[in-house]
This record gives structure tokens, sequence and C-alpha cells, in this order.
């Protein structure tokens, strides 16, 4: 492979041929790669941010091979399937980061499983949101270490083991340690870098991957005390409205979240100082490619650095991230490159970075980058790249672009009169996307919109996304299965108020299981509890005796696919209102 022609023409300095052979036989290059959340391109000192306090992440940056213009998925599951596959995320079968959207096909060959091939060992750390169950846990996905928690954020309706926990939820979250359940002590973010030292020492003397994916600054916004004292009384707009870059509307809620997702930065940033400390103490910082990057822009509006747009706009400020790649072995020259990159050229980068072997019939989107990290080249091949959200599956033509080089065409719904309305940027002379100049240039735009249809086409008649990724159930591999609502589907049918939720899962073989439908409190009122499982239907009563889940005992459900739809009616002012399970249990 290229790396390592590379690698031993940097080792030629060093030392003879056979002391190149030697070296590289046992130092194949270390990987952390390592993700924030919902963290925006402001929001580091780095950037321009005045109050906000990351000196390890700026320094990191200083010393960085910096790509100027990485271009992520306006949500947070898209990107982490593009990251994992080198693919679009639609062709992974993730569209969505909840509703049954966020779940990545297993038959997708990740850059853990390409690495583990290898003779790397692969660990990933915090947050997976690709799916909670067998077979599309990160475990099922090429990570022979994992410590992760549930659904798209801790405390949320489907990481139901700290959803009851309200405002405490990122402090002792109960995460899952290899499929099992584990109670931790302490704040999230520390908790996992904790676990990430660990691993690293556990593993100096192993060339390993670690994908250390934080779930802060995502809301919920808590913090531990000492960082929300840092910045509460920091006046977080002061000389950033008048220095004639564009600056959001902000309000005085919004400047109260952005405090707290500062204080929750500045906490990563020292849990960074404390990660890239462990690695000097083992002295493998010289041989570990240290990658830093976020997920997609801010959730809230605070500053970006002008750009327009936040979390869910396919606008520069919703897609472009931070991505330093720190590698003083032979990235040596900090610097910035403008070439165009993207979440999706990660995996094919670390392949060839490594040496590792893509597999032949393995189609991809991403392109190496290491051509660009060592000079080789300045610019990749052409090539268009589309961005859009909406939920369930893409609109058009609304938010959804599509662009080449440095040209964008941006569909923002419906004019006036009802027609496909669309915006163009040219992005080197209009940077902040303030000025359509879609008049004038028809061909352009006829081109650009010609790609961004064979692109929707092909996105929605992806194979995961015609037929969604199931956990499969009956199986050694995870029993009991939970079945949070983050991967449940939602039906709407007439006449009824509320969407039903169900599950689409795979039974492995015709066995019994018994179904246990929880509940996020105790029930105190009448009603009924209506189990629907594929063609078969069970009814009973529900008593007000405060139960807080139901059981169905050996139920036999036939090999296949088969939908398990829970519909609960408790009596609520003198009728039957429609309520929602808080998880459902199979055992068998």
């Amino acid at each position: 492979m290229k790396h390592f022609i590379y690698i031993a023409v940097v080792f030629l300095v060093l030392g003879s041929c056979s002391e190149v052979k030697k070296t590289e036989e046992v130092s194949k290059p270390n990987v952390i790669l390592i993700i924030t959340d919902d963290q925006g391109f402001g929001d580091l000192g780095y950037y321009g941010n005045p109050h906000i306090k990351t000196p390890v992440l700026d320094s990191l940056a200083k010393r960085s091979v910096r790509f100027d213009d990485f271009l992520v998925n306006p949500v947070c599951a898209p990107t982490r399937s593009s990251i994992m596959t080198g693919k679009y995320c639609m062709s992974t079968g993730v569209h969505d980061t909840y509703r049954g959207g966020a779940m990545m096909a297993t038959s997708e060959v990740t850059i853990a499983e390409i690495l583990q091939e290898s003779g790397y060992k692969t660990g990933m750390i915090g947050k997976w949101h690709l799916g909670d169950n067998y077979p599309m846990r990160p475990q099922d996905q090429g990570f022979e270490y994992t410590l992760n928690h549930l659904s798209g954020g801790i405390g949320q309706y489907g990481d139901w083991p700290n959803t009851l926990k309200r405002d405490s939820s990122y402090f002792n979250p109960i995460l899952w340690k290899n499929g099992k359940q584990l109670q931790t002590k302490g704040y999230c973010t520390d908790v996992f870098t904790e676990a990430a030292m660990n691993y690293v020492e556990e593993h100096k003397e192993d060339p390993f991957f670690l994908y250390l994916s934080y779930n802060a600054p995502h809301g919920p916004l808590q913090l531990p005390q000492k960082y929300y004292d840092m910045y509460k009384d920091v006046d977080i707009d002061k000389g950033l409205i008048d220095e004639g870059v564009p600056y959001p509307n902000v309000t005085d809620h919004s400047r109260k979240n952005s405090r707290k997702v500062y204080g929750m930065v500045t906490n990563i940033d020292d849990n960074l100082r404390l990660l890239f400390n462990k690695l000097q103490d083992l002295g493998i910082d010289e041989n570990t490619l240290v990658i830093f990057m976020t997920d997609n822009g801010p959730q809230h509006p605070r500053y970006i650095a002008g750009m327009r747009g936040r979390k869910g706009s396919v606008f520069q400020g919703g897609v472009r991230v931070p991505s330093f790649w720190y590698y003083p072995k032979a990235f040596k020259d900090s610097r910035d490159i403008k070439t165009t990159a993207a979440h999706y050229d990660i995996l094919p980068t670390l392949v060839e970075f490594t040496g590792a072997k893509m597999p032949e019939e393995l189609s991809i989107e991403g392109q190496s980058l290491l051509p660009l990290l060592t000079r080789e080249t300045d610019t990749l091949s052409q090539r268009y790249i589309s961005r859009y959200w909406a939920r369930t599956a893409p609109v058009r033509y609304r938010n959804v672009s599509t662009r080449k080089e440095n040209m964008k065409l941006v569909g923002v719904g419906k004019d006036e009169e009802g027609n496909d309305k669309f915006q163009l940027f040219d992005l080197t002379n209009d940077p902040y996307e303030r000025n359509d100049i879609s008049e004038g240039n028809g061909k352009l735009v006829a081109e650009l919109k010609t790609e961004m249809d064979r692109w929707l086409e092909n996105m929605e008649s992806s194979e995961h996304i015609l037929e969604s990724p199931k956990p499969i159930i009956g199986t050694v591999h995870e029993n009991p299965v939970m079945l949070n609502q983050n991967d449940a589907h939602f039906l709407k049918k007439d006449g009824v108020k509320k969407e039903f939720i169900y599950w689409d899962v795979l039974v492995n073989e015709t066995k019994t299981f018994d179904i246990i439908v929880h509940f996020d409190g105790a029930i105190n009122t009448e009603g009924k509890l209506e189990l629907v499982l594929g063609e078969q239907s069970i009814t009973f009563s529900i008593e007000a005796n405060g139960q807080t889940s139901f059981s169905f005992k050996n139920i036999e459900l036939k090999k296949g696919t088969v939908s398990i739809m829970p519909k609960t009616y408790l009596m609520k002012k003198g009728e039957l209102k429609f309520t929602y399970p808080f998880y459902i249990e199979i055992k068998g």
C-alpha cells in the first residue's frame, strides 16, 4: 500500500533498511478518532471565539493539519454512519436520528471491521447512535471493546436506563460495557475519558483504533457546577456582533444555553489534556494519529464564525465542522488544507494510512485524504457533494444541497406560486451564503439540479431505505432484547390523534418468548393493553394497582419478520386515552 512506502521513506532517514523493516513490524500507527456532539465550528477559541476556553484543542489545531472545509451531515446519526462506512448515510439505512431511522445495516462494512482484519485492536467509547440491538450494536460492527450509552443521547427517552433521572442523567450514568449494563460514577465526559485512558494503556503494545465519541455538548445541557460557574456571567456576544460578520439572532434563552455548552466544551478540553498526557506518559504519542472533529453544527443560535444555518440545516453552519489531523511522525507541518473533504473520506484515508486492505467488492463514496495530508497533491478528483435533512426521507426540494467545488445549489422549498425554489452560492466570494446568484446562472443551476435529482433517486432507491434494518431476537448474542423508542417506528392511522408505535424484528427461529411491556411510571388507572404481533393480537385489562410493566408469557413467534405493536389505553377524564410504552423487553 502507498502508506507503507511513505512511512518507509520517513524511517530511512533514521536508520538502515533492516531497521526500517524491524520498526515497521512493531509500530503500526495507532488511531484515535475523537468526535463531539453538537459542537459547532465556532465553539473553539481557535476559530475566533474569544469567550470559550479551549486551550488544549486550540493547541491541537495549531499543531495539526487542518481541513478548512470539512463537511458532514446536518445531524448526528447520518454523520456517524458515513464515518463508519465511507458511504452516504441513506446507503447504510440511516436517514433519521430516531423513529427507526438511526439503525445501520449489519451488512455494511465498517472501518473497525477493516482495521480489525489488519491486526488492530478496536475500541468504541461514548455515543454510538447506529442501532441499540443485535446485530447493529458497536460490538456487532467490529469493535472488540465497547462502553456506550443508548439512543441519541444520555437521558433521552430511548436511553431508558437513564431517562427517569431527568436533570441528572449525565451524572453517574448507566452505560453498556461490552453489551452488559454498568453503573458508572462521575460526569459522563469524565467517565468516557477515564475509559479511553485505560484502553490506550491496556493496548500500548498493540496497534489500536479508538473511536472516542463524546455525547457532550448535546442536550440535555447538564454539566458540573465548576464549569457552569465559569461562564454564568460572561457576555458571550461581546466583541462579536460588531465585527461586520453575520451573527445569528440570539435570545436570553439561547445565551443561557450557549454558556452551558461552553462549559461542557471546556470540560471536554480538560479531559483531552488528560488523554494526551497519558499518550505522552506511555511513549506512544509520536506513533498515534489523533483526529478531532464534530458531528454537525450547533444546536442553538450562537457564534458560528459568520456562517448561515446551524444543526439540521444544509447551509454551511450546519455541515462545516472542525477537522484536525495530528500525527507528528509524518505530518510535521501544521497547515490549512483548502480542498473540500467530507466525513466519508475518513474510512478510505485510514485504510490507506494503516496499510489495511480494502475489501475488493466494497463500493464507497469517500476518497483517501492521505495524498493531501502528505503533500503528494493539493487536490482531489472532482466530485459532487450532496446533503439533505428532513425527517424520514428527503423532501424535494427542501433543505437539500448539491455542491461542485465552491458552487453550491440549495433547495429551499417552494416559492409563493408553488414552484420549486433554489438558491445558488459562490462560496469563494460569498462564504456566508448571503447572495443568491441563481439568476443569470441558469446553466449551472440546471447542471447541479440534474446531479441533485440523480443523487436523490439513488438514495431513495437504496436497499436499506426500502427495507429498514431490523433487530434480531431469539439469539445467544442478546437475551433479553430491550427495544427502545429511538429504534421504533411510528404509524399514523385515521381517527387516531397519536401515532401507533411498533418495532419490526427478525425472529431467528420459531420459539416461545416472554414479552414485557414497560412504562415510565406506575399505572394507577384502569385501561387495556393490546399487543399486536403480526396477524395475532392479545388483549387484557389493566387494573389500577400501580404496576409499571405487564407480561405476556409463552408467546410463540414464527421464524421471520414480525411487527410488535403495543396499544395501551388508559382511563383519563372518563375516556380511554392512548399511551405510549417506555420500552419492550423480550426474553427467549
